[in-house]
């Protein structure tokens, strides 16, 4: 869908489909991405210097889920009827194989299993 709309408009386009859910340990629902195409989804910052110039050594941003999470304060929760967000700018069109998939934890660091 990514690359039809990029070839139909001339541009680099990435494509969230989010929903909501609620997290343990907070209140409140944010949106998260479920779905993610034309757009790296995670961010890998290990090794890479801070403001201080340390290297990063677990710094991993969930870039979809970031964008996700914006969107859907934009979206409302309720009958606002706002089914689209379009963030224009954005650098981070880099990888058009960005899957959701890379946001999933390993089973074997995942807490909850």
């Amino acid at each position: 869908m990514a690359a039809a709309l990029g070839k139909r408009y001339g541009c680099r386009i990435g494509v969230i489909i989010i929903d909501s859910f609620g997290r343990a340990w907070r209140n409140g629902t944010v949106g998260h991405a479920i779905g993610v195409a034309g757009l790296q989804a995670l961010l890998d910052l290990r090794q890479s210097p801070d403001l201080a110039g340390r290297l990063m050594q677990v710094t991993e941003v969930g870039l979809a889920d970031e964008i996700a999470a914006g969107a859907s304060a934009l979206m409302g929760q309720g009958t606002e009827g706002k089914p689209v967000v379009i963030v224009r700018g954005f650098s981070g069109l880099r990888d058009e194989a960005g899957t959701v998939r890379s946001l999933l934890r390993p089973r074997a660091r995942d807490l909850f299993r």
